[in-house]
């Protein structure tokens, strides 16, 4: 398969090779994300020698000397030399240390929690490496990498034993709308936005769901073998996922998420319709999940005050996820057992309702691609979240992004319908109305959409802006 995006991450990589000392670098994101083949693809680019050592998933009967045995296998390997077993962590790096040379050299130190999983001290044992071995080699990268991401964070990024040690931190997002599209190579002009939409509804923007997308066939035959048959990697990637990235509270998070998959709500809201007070346990686990890639914390200004919103609302922003339990998985026994008679998405119960959430994620995830389109582009954008505003009688209201800047703020409109109506301008129109500004600044409107756009709402002239899905995929 092919390498798509990721050109800012690249960039940012390469100017490490300035420096005169080397560089530890932290890469986190959700699993299936792309973190290791970007960090081997940056490797390729560089014509750096390249040394990955993955460790190895805990399962019973394994400990800390299969880890440590694991480290050495790989590293003999890549070495070309025979690397010992060693009996501890600090002497496994100490063995990693006398294999390199003054050649460029990016290390990766992959699934770094499956490592660290049976020795609190790998850590410590890493720290200690870096201070008196790795940091004095100036042609080396050295890479932390995991999908378990709320380690990363707790042992390096947040850790005051890190500080002042780590040249950079990747958080690695989704890909790029236009870069998705690349996975249809030359068929993308000829394909419909819809079918694109479709698959991008059910994967986001993941590169390793898009690798098995079939360019030839249509989102609904693309969509019944990646899902719905027995071992589909839809099938069965959410119950592997949960497993390796959610390791603490899994009971807990998994009740978190499913109060999610119907909507965006705050901590409050959440722990009420668990019945479960707001505290540590709800809050950790949102934090986790913020981490594994799976739900957005939605931060943004309050448009009447230009001060940050305290009370944050939660968003299930991973498509798959939400698709999955919607979808997917009230279909388990009839999939497995080779019966699910999947013939389009239409014909799914829950499928009407979710796409229009989809849209919505894919939009908001992605907004940084829409501001050309509302020239923005050269604005500094200080806010940019979905916004509601509670209220009686008929004064609340919501917004499906709210995009401030300095000087204006842009309510954005996000519809997926068959056709889109005259009526949309009277409901956007409605809550520009409502919606409360600082002095001196200006209120745009915009309106994203896929199907089909009356006639009437350009003709109109009430949007500032209107931009169909299509022209997002630059197709």
């Amino acid at each position: 398969m092919g390498f798509y995006g990721r050109e800012d991450i690249l960039i940012d990589l390469d100017s490490l090779w300035g420096k005169n000392a080397s560089s530890l670098v932290t890469c986190r994101g959700r699993r299936r994300i792309g973190k290791s083949t970007l960090i081997k693809r940056f490797a390729e680019l560089s014509n750096a020698r390249f040394i990955k050592i993955e460790g190895e998933r805990p399962d019973e009967g394994m400990d800390n000397d299969a880890e440590l045995e694991t480290f050495s296998e790989q590293l003999s390997l890549q070495a070309e030399q025979e690397v010992p077993v060693a009996k501890n962590w600090l002497g496994a790096f100490k063995s990693l240390n006398e294999v390199l040379d003054d050649r460029r050299t990016v290390v990766l130190l992959d699934e770094v929690s499956w490592l660290a999983h049976y020795d609190d001290r790998f850590a410590a044992a890493l720290k200690i490496s870096w201070d008196n071995l790795l940091k004095d080699r100036p042609h080396l990268i050295f890479v932390v990498c995991g999908s378990v991401s709320t380690w990363i964070k707790e042992k390096i990024v947040d850790s005051k034993a890190f500080y002042g040690r780590r040249s950079m931190d990747i958080v690695v997002p989704e890909l790029l709308l236009r870069d998705c599209v690349r996975f249809w190579e030359k068929r993308s002009e000829r394909v419909s936005s819809r079918d694109i939409l479709d698959i991008l509804s059910v994967t986001g923007g993941i590169p390793r769901y898009l690798e098995e997308v079939n360019p030839s066939l249509t989102a609904d035959e693309n969509i019944r073998r990646m899902a719905f048959r027995p071992n589909a990697i839809l099938r069965r990637d959410f119950d592997e996922m949960f497993k390796d990235v959610i390791t603490r509270r899994p009971r807990m998070v998994a009740k978190v998420l499913e109060t999610l998959v119907d909507g965006p709500l705050t901590m409050s809201e959440i722990a009420a319709r668990m019945a479960a007070g707001v505290g540590g346990n709800v809050s950790a686990a949102l934090d986790q999940l913020v981490e594994s890639g799976m739900v957005a914390r939605d931060t943004g200004k309050n448009p009447e005050t230009g001060v940050e919103i305290r009370e944050r609302r939660y968003r299930l922003s991973d498509n798959y996820t939400r698709f999955y339990l919607k979808c997917v998985r009230p279909a388990f026994d009839t999939i497995d057992d080779g019966s699910f008679a999947f013939t389009r998405l239409s014909r799914l119960e829950e499928w009407e309702r979710q796409k229009g959430f989809a849209f919505e994620n894919l939009i908001v995830n992605h907004y940084v691609e829409l501001l050309p389109h509302l020239h923005l582009e050269d604005s500094l954008v200080y806010s940019a979240a979905p916004y509601r505003k509670s209220g009686s009688r008929g004064t609340g209201y919501q917004i499906d992004l709210l995009i401030q800047t300095k000087r204006s703020q842009c309510v954005v409109e996000i519809k997926r319908q068959g056709t889109i109506r005259k009526s949309v301008i009277d409901e956007v129109a409605s809550k520009v109305s409502k919606l409360k500004r600082t002095e001196g600044c200006a209120v745009r409107a915009a309106l994203v959409y896929d199907g089909e756009l009356a006639e009437t709402i350009p003709a109109d002239g009430y949007f500032d802006a209107i931009v169909s899905f299509r022209r997002l995929l630059g197709i």
